[in-house]
């Protein structure tokens, strides 16, 4: 049963490439027929998996590029394809017919609900976990709902090293009374503040016994230092930290080994952190962590730089229905030195399921454009109008804000002759309508 299983996934996966189908779909088939395929398999000494709210594509990108680049043979989901069907396909696609994964490390992205249901059949000898945000409300609800699935899934690896991010409570309780357990995060900065960024606060109260949660400062959203006066609840002490960071000169050091930035982001700090500290771990001195992640640039694009008629944009893409995702979008464009025009397109709220709820647009601090040098804003898609609304509680000037629902002609608008910079913001679900209206070129955030 294994080699046929195994077969059909490598030739369901080459048919699939040849059509350009999905991923996912070879699994499916193939779980269909064995749903316990991957405890059939023999997996390497090292199995890395990574999940979380936000980050996870690009954390697990730059730990596979970082072991690569140090000589491991790394299996792992570059299409990004993170429930359960996908990772089969990846694990399968990747064993000799016997059922051994050709590969030194595997490194896995599991979506934040699907983790509980792979790791019954494979176990992660490494499992991170980068953040827990208010993310796709009609889907996840709420992050201490999320916190409860993903529990499930902690539950099931109880051999496990888990590797968190300190400056996140509800993040850092998987940790609470467990022994394998290391820490990343940031030490306070020039950009930590005495108040969240954000309009809410997701860990207003302390996680284990519920009374208001302390700050001593916060990095964004409902990171930072913390403490509960009366559990004594408070931030672990991170090994892997980020002990200084220039965002203008596009510099951080972690643990003392300086790294350029190729994209000057607290939000992408975060993530090349975890990676640092993830690769760490496996046995890559630190050094060569740093030099490969020095200026790294991602492949997934995520940041991508385009051209409208004669003038050169930068797409950064952001989550629906993730407001911290937005807000650090918005921090990077608001930091922008010289004039700039700024189009905010949400003309499909997601890819995978249909919803017209847009609560969340009043979750994002829009107001973080007020003091902005944004010359133009172009409200953009089929809930321009929507956005409009949301713009209307803030104090930009409203003679900036042109609102369409018509995407030719924001690109007409975005085309004009000007010597202001351009941005994009939008999510996955819409980025390639503007992709399929503009010259790509080459993304910003590799090696």
């Amino acid at each position: 049963m294994k080699f046929l299983m195994i077969l059909l996934c490598k030739l369901l996966a080459f048919a699939g490439k040849l059509l350009k189908r999905g991923s996912s779909l070879p699994g499916q088939i193939v779980l269909r027929i064995c749903p316990d395929i991957l405890s059939r398999i023999t997996l390497p000494e090292y199995v890395i998996a990574v999940t979380g709210s936000n980050g996870k594509t690009s954390t697990v990108e730059m730990i596979a590029a970082v072991l690569e680049e140090n000589g491991k043979k790394v299996v792992w989901n570059r299409e990004g394809s993170n429930q359960i069907e996908g990772v089969t396909t990846l694990l399968l696609k990747n064993s000799t017919l016997s059922g051994k994964v050709k590969g030194d490390v595997v490194v896995i992205e599991s979506d934040e609900r699907y983790a509980r249901h792979t790791f019954k059949y494979i176990k992660p000898t490494y499992f991170a976990i980068t953040n827990l945000y208010r993310d796709q409300l009609t889907r996840n609800v709420h992050p201490f709902w999320i916190y409860d699935i993903i529990k499930d899934a902690v539950d099931l690896i109880p051999n496990a090293t888990l590797i968190l991010n300190a400056d996140d409570p509800i993040v850092s309780k998987f940790g609470y009374g467990r022994d394998r357990v290391r820490y990343f995060g940031m030490a306070k900065n020039a950009y930590s503040s005495d108040n969240s960024d954000a309009l809410y606060n997701d860990c207003y109260y302390c996680p284990i016994c519920k009374e208001k949660l302390s700050y001593d400062y916060f990095h964004y959203a409902h990171l930072g230092s913390y403490h509960c006066e009366k559990c004594g609840f408070s931030s672990p002490t991170s090994e892997y930290t980020v002990d200084s960071m220039d965002l203008e000169e596009g510099k951080i050091s972690i643990c003392g080994n300086e790294i350029n930035l190729a994209f000057k982001s607290r939000y992408n700090v975060y993530n090349l952190c975890a990676a640092f500290a993830i690769c760490s771990i496996v046995g890559i001195p630190m050094e060569k962590s740093a030099a490969s992640l020095n200026s790294f640039i991602m492949k997934n694009g995520r940041v991508v730089r385009f051209k409208a008629g004669n003038n050169e944009g930068l797409l950064i893409t952001s989550k629906h229905e993730n407001s911290t995702s937005y807000n650090q979008s918005l921090e990077y464009v608001a930091a922008v030195k010289n004039d700039f025009t700024l189009a905010i397109i949400v003309d499909s709220i997601s890819r995978k399921y249909y919803t017209s709820e847009t609560s969340w647009l009043y979750d994002i601090s829009f107001e973080k454009l007020e003091r902005s040098k944004a010359k133009r804003i172009l409200l953009c898609g089929s809930y321009a109008h929507d956005l409009a609304t949301r713009f209307e509680m803030t104090g930009i000037d409203q003679s900036k804000i042109l609102v369409t629902t018509d995407l030719d002609k924001m690109v007409g608008e975005m085309s004009k002759p000007t010597d202001d910079e351009l941005y994009v913001i939008t999510c996955f679900s819409d980025k390639d309508k503007l992709f399929n209206r503009v010259t790509v070129l080459t993304p910003i955030m590799g090696k």
